[in-house]
Order: C-alpha cells, then structure tokens, then sequence
C-alpha cells in the first residue's frame, strides 16, 4: 500500500527513560537491553521530536525501490540516506523497506525482458546492501499474499514451492545483508486467522532453508479499529508457532479521541505484552504526516491525543 534502546535497568525505569524525559533524547541503548523496541517512520524530514518518543527508523517511503530508482541505472538515495544516518547517529536501529514489494517498484522494470528484470533486482538488492549493511532489519518481500509482483516469473515465479519468487528474493537478500535480520511483512494477518495459515506457509518454506530470522505483521487501522482481542491471539498463536520473532511492523489506530484511546487500552496490550513480539513500529505519529485521518498521536499544534498520553503511562509500567 502506498503510504505517504547498554545500561541495565528495571522495565520502569526503560520506559521512563523513553516517554518522560520529554525535554532530551532518549538513551537509545538501554532502551534496547529488553530487546523490545517502539519504533516510528521517517517520512519526508526527520521530526524534531522523534527521539523524544521512538527508538527505531522505518523509513515511510524512502528505500523503496521507485524511490531511488525510478529512472533505470540512476540511483537516488539522498532519502534512504538521510534517514540511516540519522538512526545511526542517534543509536536507533534501522529497517531497510523495503526489497521486493508488487507497489512502488519502477515502473520501466515491466518493459523488460525476463532475463533484464531478473538482472536488475539483483544489481537493486546488492546495491541496497552495499549501502546500508549496518540495517538491524530488512523487510525482504512485503506483501506477498496481497500485492504480488507482476515480474515474479523472471525470478522463479511460483515453481516447486508455490513461492520460488520470494525464496529467490530471500537468499540475494541473504548475501546482500548477510548481518541483518531478514523479515517477510505482510498486512490483513492481524484479523484473519485463515490468511496466518496461507502466511505461515511461506515462512515455514523460508525457514527450513535458513533464510527468515523473523516475521512481520501490519496492524493498520482498517484491521485493529474492529479486530477482537481472541482473534489477534489466535494469530499470534500461529505465528509464534514458527518458532520465530515477530515485529508488528506498521500500527495505527483511528478514531476521535475517546475512541482512538479506548482502542489503544484494550489492544496495544495484545501485542507489547506478546513474548514473541520483539519490537512495535508505529505508521507514523503527526497530524497531517499520516496515511489516514486520525491516526496520529500528535497534534498539528504540538499536543499530545489522549492515546500518546497513555501510552506512555502504559509503558512507564510494563
């Protein structure tokens, strides 16, 4: 979809450290030392008050791959950069997104031939990994149960496993980035059990040949503003059964503001509580920087919604 934390300490003490010092920066490191990060997007500039609130980048727009190279052979990477230096500098952990996605791929990639497209992920997927070795994270394929590639016959298409294409994908990511942790991403999951049947599928494939080290699920609002409770469990069930982390890995929440919180309250819970889940990426925070109406959590004026005012109490103790 198009879509403009090493000192050790109490959990208490991490989370305050995060969300109420709210005149400094946050101490990035010992935000990490429970391994479980509360990460945010960088959308067209770095926010002056993203530390204040976040400690890992997902880049909104900027490493996707028409992004950078939307004329063939001429690669832009002025965004990318400016949102990987910035997590580097501040401590903050990166995720590259995103690799191999059927939305915001260059659109000259359909006229080529077969040989040619298969040539040119490759010389994108190396050259994206040349660059920014040092990502924590890699969103390898994004959507593939949703938002299939046309081209995907150039790189195995759907061959003996059903899903040779995203195989393929993940092992020129694995040579790519053979220090980072490669995710699969995919939306619809959080409140469909059966769509966690057909997404566990593609990631047992990929981890019987060792080449997933977690697995990414959207929670977008057209999913959590009505998902159960029981029926997020239960697919977190599923995915857990993999044996793999799991990063909720672009979150909103909609509503005005009474209802935007009560949603909050009763299902961020579900997932930061989730042992399995290793880290919460929220889909951006800002009015009027969001995809969707009413899913920030700050004021055009600069103030804070209700939801951000209990989240962070939320987290202060837990």
């Amino acid at each position: 979809m198009l879509r403009s934390k090493v000192i050790k300490m109490s959990v208490g003490a991490v989370a305050l450290s995060l969300f109420f010092s709210m005149s400094t920066s946050i101490n990035a490191n010992a935000a990490m030392s429970k391994n479980k990060f509360i990460g945010n997007i960088i959308g067209n500039s770095v926010p002056s008050n993203f530390t204040t609130y976040w400690n890992q980048v997902t880049p909104e727009n900027a490493t996707k791959w028409e992004s950078v190279e939307s004329t063939r052979d001429r690669m832009n990477w002025s965004g990318a950069d400016t949102d990987y230096n910035y997590a580097k500098s501040k401590g903050l952990k990166f995720k590259f997104h995103t690799l191999v996605w059927g939305a915001q791929a260059p659109k000259w990639i359909t006229s080529l031939s077969a040989a040619d497209q298969k040539a040119e992920i490759s010389e994108w997927i190396q050259a994206a990994g040349q660059k920014y070795s040092g990502s924590e994270f890699v969103d390898v394929v994004n959507e593939p149960l949703h938002t299939k590639i046309d081209f995907k016959n150039a790189i195995g298409g759907d061959g003996a496993t059903g899903w040779d294409w995203v195989v393929w994908s993940f092992e020129q990511a694995r040579k790519a980035f053979p220090n980072s942790k490669l995710l699969i991403n995919e939306y619809g999951i959080i409140g469909n059990p059966s769509e966690a049947d057909k997404y566990v599928k593609i990631i047992n494939i990929l981890k019987s040949r060792g080449l997933i080290d977690g697995i990414g699920i959207q929670c977008h609002q057209f999913n959590m503003d009505t998902v159960s409770v029981s029926t997020m469990n239960n697919v977190l069930n599923k995915l857990s059964a993999t044996g793999l982390p799991i990063y909720v890995s672009e979150l909103d929440i909609t509503g005005d503001d009474a209802t935007q919180l009560a949603r909050y309250k009763e299902k961020f819970p579900v997932l930061w509580e989730n042992p399995n889940i290793k880290g919460v990426t929220l889909w951006g925070y800002i009015q009027g920087q969001t995809w969707k109406s009413n899913t920030h959590l700050i004021n055009s004026n600069g103030t804070e919604r209700p939801a951000l005012k209990w989240l962070k109490s939320y987290l202060a103790s837990h």
